[in-house]
C-alpha cells in the first residue's frame, strides 16, 4: 500500500549510524528502498538510533541488521559489515542461537537473558563474553511480527569481577580458618598484661619462652626495659607511637616487631591487645597476646621482592619496547625515503633524456664545428654526472646491481693501504685491526672497499686536518642479548637477526655528532659540511650498500669525542673467491653465433656491437619468450648470451634450463645488474652458472665468453651456426611514441623521424589507443610513468589489438624497473637514452644491426 511522506522521513535521525543507514544500498535486500519501508520500521529505527544502549533490530525472516551507535561499539571489527547483513551470516559463531531468538519472535514471543555465556570471535580468537539479552517482537503496519527488536548490554566485566569477589571472600575465609587453626595449635606466642603503674608486664609460660626469661619472673612481672631490649632496635620507635595511640584513644592496639632469638636470629611477632581504664578515665592495665606471623611476613617479603623483580622486568621490557619502535620508526622512515629517492631519481632522468636528447641531436647539426662540438660534449659530460648522481640515488634505494664474491675481510682491509694513505693523507694515523681467524663474508668486493673508503673520507674531513682512524673487523654472535651501550647507537632496523656475523668498524676522534644530526646521518642529501664540500650522499650510499647486501649497519657518535659506523655482514663458510687478473689481450671470436637476450635495447645493442667487433656473429632476442621461439626453430646457435631478470613468461633461468636440455646443450652465459632470486640463492649462485655482472667493459665479455665456449667445445662440438638475415622490405616502419613531457616528446619524435621512421606521437595512453584504432604500428615506444593508464598497461592493451606490435618501453627508474605484469618481448630502456643507444635499439627497424624479431 502506499506511504506517505512523514512515515518514512528519515531526516529526524541522528548519528553516525544514522548516516550509515541512510547512505546504505537498502534495495539489495528484502527491506527494500529506504523511502519506501513502512511506518513501523522507520519508527522501530527511530527509536533505536535514540536508545544509548546497544540496540539492533533484526527485520525479516533473515534478520537483516539495523544497529545504534552503541551497538556499533559493542560490534567492534565487524562493524560496518554487519549493517544490512542477515544476523546467522553476521555472527556466525551463535548462528544456532540467532535462529532460536528468530522463530520464537516471529512467533510473537519474547525472550530475556541474564549474564548469558556465549563463545563469540573476537580480534581472530573465541572469546567467551556474558551477557544480558533482551528480544521483543516488532510489528508490521498490519500488526504481525516482521522483526526483532534486541537491547544487548555485555556484563563480563561484571560476572567476572563478581567471580573475583566470590574466589576472594573464599579465599579471605579459608585465611581466617587457618588463622584460627594457628591460634589453637602453637601459633600463640602467649599472653600479657602490663600494668602501667609499675611498668612491668606478665605472662604465661609461652611468654617467658618467647622472651628468654624465667617463669617464675614472667608471673611475678619483668620490667618492659627488659622486654624492649630483645626487640629490633629498628622496630622499637614504631612500637612506641602505636601503644602510646592505643593508650591514648583507647582503640584495639596491633603492632607488628621482630623479638631477638638464639644465634641472633629474629622472629617476627604480632602483639594485639587493648588498654582498660579505671573508673577516673586513666590507663591501668593492658592486656595482650603475642601471634607468631614469622613465616607470613617471609611471605610478604618474597612477594614483595618478586613484585619490585617484576616491576623492574616490566620497566626494563617497556624501554626495550620503546628503543625497538624508535628503530622500528627509523627503519619505516629509512624505507619511506628511499621510496621517494627511487622516484626522484626517475624524473632526475627523465630530465636527462630530454638534455640529451637535444644534444645528440645539436651534435649532428653542428657538423665540424670545433667550438659547438667541444660545448656540446662538456653538455654531454654534465650529463653524465647527473646519471652519475642518479645511480647513487638507487644505490640508496637498494636498486644497485651487486656483484657478490666471498671476501677475506682482513686481506680486503690489508688491501687498502696504499689508497687510504692517498685518500686521507699524512696528517691522519691509520690504525687497522683484523685478528688471523676473521670468518669469510659474502659481498660485492668493490662496493665494500668504496664503502670502508666512504667512511674513511668521512672520518678524515670531522678530524680536521689531523687524529687518528681506526678501522678494524671482528667476529661477533649475535644471540638477541643487547650490551651495555646499546641504547646508544643509531641503527638501521628494529632488530637484526641472530647469527654469526663479521663487524667491520670504522672510528675516528672526529669532533663527533649531536642527537639531532645522528638522527639523520643516513638520510640522503643530509650533511653537516659547508657548501660544495659534500653532497651528502656517502653514508646513504653505505647505508643502502650494506641493507641490500643482507647486512645491517649501527652508528654511534659523541660530541668533541669521535664517530664509530659499524656494518654488520653475515658469515659465509664458502672460501675465498681468488681475485683474477686481467688477461690481455682479449680473446677474439671464430665466427662462433651467438643469442643474445636482452630486454634493454641500450645494452642488447652495445653487447651486438662488442660481439660483432670481437668476431663472433650475433643474433637477438628482446626477451625469453621471443628466444625460445627461436632456439626452439632449429637456427644453430653456439652460445646463449641472455639477461637474468626480464619482462615475459620465460625468465632467464627459465630460457636457461630449456637450453640446456637441448641435443646438443647450448651453453649459457648470464649478465645482469639484479638478479633478484632467479639464479642466486642463499648468498650464493646457482650450481653451474657463469654470470656477468652488469656494467661490463668488452675485455670482461671477451674473456667470460671464451671461456664459457671454450668449457662447452672441451664436452661436446658446438652446434652449426646460421646467419640471421636483416630486415629489407624498403618501407619505412612504423612507430607509436607515446611521451607526456612535451620537451622530450618533440625530441624524441624528431629523433625517430630523422632516423627515417615513420614516427607518430601522443601524450598520453589514452590518445595512443585511439590512433591505434586507427592504423597499424610496428613499434611502441612509450614512457611507463604516465597520466591515467601506465605505460605497461598500455602496450598490454594494443598487443590485444596489434599482436605483432615491438613493444620499446622507457622509465627514468633504471632498466631494471619491475612492470605490473610480463609482456612477452617488451624491452626497458633507462632514461637518459643517448642517440646511439635509441639507433641501435631501433637498428632492425632501419635495417642497420643484423636481427631476427
Amino acid at each position: 500500500m502506499p506511504f506517505l511522506a512523514e512515515h518514512h522521513d528519515c531526516s529526524g535521525w541522528h548519528g553516525e549510524m544514522a548516516e550509515r543507514i541512510r547512505a546504505f544500498d537498502w534495495s539489495t535486500t528484502e527491506l527494500g528502498p529506504i523511502d519506501r519501508w513502512p511506518p513501523s520500521l522507520a519508527a522501530a529505527v527511530r527509536l533505536l538510533l535514540a536508545s544509548p544502549v546497544p540496540m539492533v533490530m533484526l527485520w525479516g525472516r533473515p534478520g537483516y541488521m539495523i544497529y545504534n551507535d552503541a551497538y556499533a561499539v559493542f560490534a567492534g571489527g565487524r562493524h560496518p559489515y554487519l549493517l544490512g547483513c542477515p544476523v546467522e551470516l553476521g555472527w556466525p559463531e551463535v548462528a544456532d542461537f540467532n535462529r532460536h531468538v528468530m522463530q520464537t519472535c516471529l512467533a510473537g514471543g519474547t525472550l530475556s537473558f541474564r549474564d548469558k555465556e556465549l563463545v563469540l570471535l573476537r580480534n581472530g580468537r573465541p572469546e567467551e563474553v556474558w551477557m544480558d539479552l533482551y528480544y521483543s517482537p516488532v510489528a508490521n503496519d498490519d500488526g504481525a511480527p516482521s522483526g526483532v527488536l534486541a537491547v544487548v548490554v555485555e556484563t563480563t566485566e561484571r560476572v567476572l569481577t563478581e567471580r573475583w569477589r566470590q574466589e576472594a571472600e573464599t579465599a579471605l575465609q579459608q585465611a581466617n580458618e587457618r588463622l584460627q587453626l594457628a591460634l589453637n595449635t602453637g601459633a600463640v606466642l602467649g599472653t600479657w598484661v602490663w600494668d602501667i603503674a609499675s611498668d612491668t608486664l606478665t605472662g604465661d609460660e609461652r611468654f617467658a619462652r618467647t622472651f628468654s626469661v624465667g617463669l617464675a619472673q614472667a608471673v611475678k612481672g619483668v620490667p618492659r626495659t627488659i622486654i624492649n631490649a630483645v626487640i629490633h632496635p629498628d622496630d622499637i620507635e614504631e612500637l612506641a607511637r602505636l601503644t602510646d595511640e592505643a593508650i591514648r584513644t583507647g582503640a584495639p592496639f596491633r603492632a607488628e616487631y621482630r623479638i631477638r632469638r638464639a644465634h641472633d636470629s629474629y622472629l617476627w611477632v604480632q602483639a594485639n591487645g587493648q588498654c582498660e581504664f579505671d573508673s577516673h578515665g586513666e590507663p591501668y592495665r593492658f592486656p595482650g597476646v603475642l601471634i607468631d606471623i614469622d613465616e607470613r611476613k617471609l611471605a610478604e617479603q618474597a612477594l614483595r621482592q618478586l613484585t619490585e623483580t617484576l616491576e623492574k622486568r616490566v620497566a626494563d621490557a617497556i624501554a626495550a619496547r620503546a628503543l625497538a619502535e624508535g628503530q622500528l620508526r627509523q627503519a619505516q622512515k629509512m624505507g619511506a625515503i628511499g621510496n621517494l629517492t627511487g622516484g626522484i631519481a626517475h624524473d632526475f632522468n627523465n630530465v636527462l633524456q630530454v638534455i640529451s636528447g637535444n644534444l645528440q641531436m645539436l651534435a649532428t647539426e653542428a657538423g665540424d664545428n670545433p667550438i659547438a662540438q667541444g660545448r656540446i660534449a662538456t653538455a654531454a659530460n654534465a650529463v653524465r654526472r647527473g646519471a652519475k648522481l642518479a645511480s647513487h640515488l638507487l644505490a640508496f634505494a637498494r636498486r644497485q646491481p651487486l656483484s657478490p664474491a666471498v671476501v677475506n675481510p682482513g686481506r680486503l682491509i690489508g688491501g687498502m693501504a696504499e689508497i687510504l694513505h692517498r685518500a686521507l693523507g699524512e696528517a691522519i694515523k691509520v690504525e687497522t685491526q683484523t685478528p688471523d681467524d676473521l670468518w669469510n663474508i659474502k659481498a660485492d668486493r668493490n662496493q665494500l672497499e668504496n664503502a670502508l673508503l666512504n667512511l674513511a673520507i668521512n672520518g678524515r674531513d670531522a678530524m680536521r686536518g689531523g687524529g687518528t682512524l681506526t678501522i678494524s673487523a671482528a667476529n661477533i654472535v649475535l644471540d638477541g642479548m643487547p650490551s651495555s651501550d646499546a641504547d646508544t647507537w643509531t641503527t638501521n632496523a628494529p632488530e637484526r637477526p641472530d647469527g654469526d656475523y663479521v663487524v667491520f668498524r670504522v672510528a675516528d676522534t672526529g669532533t663527533g655528532m649531536t642527537a639531532d644530526v645522528l638522527e639523520h646521518a643516513f638520510e640522503p642529501f643530509f650533511t653537516t659540511k659547508a657548501d660544495g664540500h659534500g653532497t651528502g650522499l656517502g653514508l646513504s650510499i653505505v647505508f643502502g650498500f650494506v641493507k641490500q647486501s643482507g647486512g645491517h649497519i649501527a652508528i654511534q657518535s659523541t660530541v668533541g669525542r669521535g664517530t664509530t659506523v659499524q656494518m654488520f655482514f653475515p658469515r659465509c663458510v664458502e672460501a675465498e673467491t681468488p681475485e683474477t687478473a686481467e688477461q690481455e689481450p682479449a680473446p677474439v671470436g671464430g665466427g662462433e653465433t651467438i643469442l643474445v637476450v636482452e630486454d634493454d635495447p641500450d645494452v642488447r645493442i652495445t653487447a651486438v656491437e662488442m660481439l660483432a667487433q670481437l668476431g663472433y656473429r650475433v643474433r637477438i632476442a628482446p626477451n625469453g619468450d621471443a628466444a625460445w621461439s627461436l632456439i626452439d626453430s632449429g637456427i644453430g646457435i653456439d652460445l646463449l648470451f641472455t639477461d637474468v631478470i626480464m619482462p615475459g613468461t620465460i625468465k632467464g633461468g627459465e630460457l636457461a634450463r630449456r637450453a640446456a636440455q637441448r641435443r646438443p646443450p647450448i651453453p649459457v652465459l648470464f649478465a645482469s645488474g639484479y638478479t633478484r632470486d632467479e639464479i642466486f640463492h642463499l648468498g650464493r649462485l646457482d650450481h653451474g652458472v657463469t654470470l656477468l655482472n652488469k656494467p661490463y667493459r668488452r675485455d670482461d665479455l671477451a674473456r667470460a665468453v671464451r671461456a664459457v665456449l671454450d668449457a662447452h667445445r672441451r664436452k661436446s662440438e658446438p652446434a652449426p651456426a646460421q646467419l640471421p638475415q636483416p630486415r629489407r622490405d624498403g618501407v619505412a616502419a612504423t612507430v607509436l611514441l607515446v611521451e607526456d613531457d612535451v620537451p622530450s616528446r618533440e625530441a624524441l619524435q624528431e629523433v625517430l623521424l630523422g632516423f627515417g621512421l615513420d614516427c607518430s606521437a601522443a601524450a598520453s595512453a589514452e590518445e595512443a589507443l585511439q590512433l591505434a584504432d586507427a592504423r597499424r604500428f610496428d613499434v611502441l615506444l612509450t614512457d611507463i610513468t604516465l597520466p591515467g593508464m601506465a605505460g605497461d598497461a598500455l602496450a598490454v592493451a594494443l598487443r590485444a589489438q596489434q599482436p605483432h606490435i615491438d613493444v620499446v618501453l622507457m622509465t627514468g627508474y633504471g632498466a631494471g624497473a619491475d612492470l605490473q605484469e610480463p609482456i612477452a618481448g617488451a624491452r626497458v630502456l633507462g632514461k637518459p637514452i643517448d642517440l646511439s643507444t635509441l639507433r641501435r635499439e631501433l637498428g632492425p627497424w632501419m635495417g642497420d644491426i643484423e636481427a631476427v624479431q
